[in-house]
């Protein structure tokens, strides 16, 4: 019942936000500034004040955050192999290999956590988002810089390399186990203000995806994306229940990264696409398929731990 009570919700919010940007309470000139809202304000405060009102001695296990990168690394690896053997197509491979190992953390991964795990969950997961991203940010990089090596995407990857250093979300992880390390609490008065800036951060988030789903491209292209989805639903998380299990890990520590790798495709994958020469339309579909069909792998890998 928990993991319906947790998922249901989610997608539920998701769907409203499909609905509104239908019926045109969320327009495309919401979207844009929305999301830079909550991606570099709300979700930086929500994950700083978790990390800083956590504890690093209870909260982070470097066993779980090894397995958990050694997953997306090995993942990585098969699904470059696994697009060489289907012969995917030079521009989309890039693409292919980025939307099948890229994930949601920061908007649907941590809305997991957070809701099925609770407070101590979420720290855990924020804990292992920052290394995670930096992981998964470069592998993109770099596969799209390999298969589409043109003299823009040159110039485009050190810029693109300096974002993802800059990322806010990955900032605020840093910052927050800085501030944890020296072991003083977080003020009053700047507790509530992260709190605040907080709650809006996971509702806002899921409306956006919501809204930005795109049904018609599904169905021109649902068949060449399944293969990408079922890799970031299945393949990666299955990858991480193997490593977890060899080093005899209890569910209670390794969830936090099992639902992080869980997680469909990152929204960030169209935009990285968009930039480097990618197939983007491609990626719009991968993101929105893998997104939907989430609700079950979610529950399903949930049940089974």
């Amino acid at each position: 019942m928990q993991i319906f009570n947790t998922i249901i919700p989610i997608f539920s919010v998701i769907f409203l936000g499909w609905l509104a940007r239908q019926k045109g309470f969320i327009p495309a000139s919401f979207t844009g500034p929305a999301n830079r809202l909550v991606f570099y304000f709300a979700i930086p405060a929500m994950v700083f004040a978790a990390i800083a009102k956590g504890s690093l001695t209870s909260d982070f296990n470097p066993v779980v955050l090894g397995c958990t990168l050694a997953a997306v690394g090995i993942s990585f690896g098969l699904t470059w192999i696994m697009g060489r053997l289907c012969h995917v197509p030079q521009r989309r491979f890039g693409t292919f290999v980025q939307s099948a190992v890229h994930g949601n953390l920061g908007y649907i991964g941590l809305a997991v956590a957070y809701y099925y795990l609770g407070q101590e969950g979420f720290v855990s997961a924020s804990l292992l988002i920052g290394f995670i991203m930096i992981l998964q940010n470069l592998l993109s990089v770099s596969i799209l810089q390999f298969y589409n090596d043109t003299d823009t995407n040159r110039h485009n990857t050190g810029r693109i390399l300096l974002k993802i250093m800059g990322n806010p979300v990955i900032i605020s992880a840093v910052a927050g186990i800085s501030f944890s390390l020296t072991g003083a609490g977080l003020p009053m008065v700047l507790s509530r203000t992260l709190d605040i800036i907080s709650g809006m951060a996971l509702p806002l988030a899921l409306l956006l995806i919501g809204a930005a789903l795109n049904f018609d491209l599904m169905k021109s292209q649902l068949a060449r994306v399944l293969p990408v989805t079922i890799i970031k639903l299945v393949l990666v998380p299955a990858a991480g229940l193997v490593f977890y299990t060899l080093w005899n890990l209890p569910p209670n520590l390794y969830l936090p990264g099992l639902i992080l790798l869980a997680s469909p495709s990152a929204t960030i994958s169209y935009v990285m696409a968009m930039e480097m020469n990618g197939d983007v339309e491609f990626a719009v579909t991968a993101i929105s398929v893998s997104t939907l069909m989430s609700a079950i792998s979610f529950a399903v890998w949930l049940h089974i731990i």
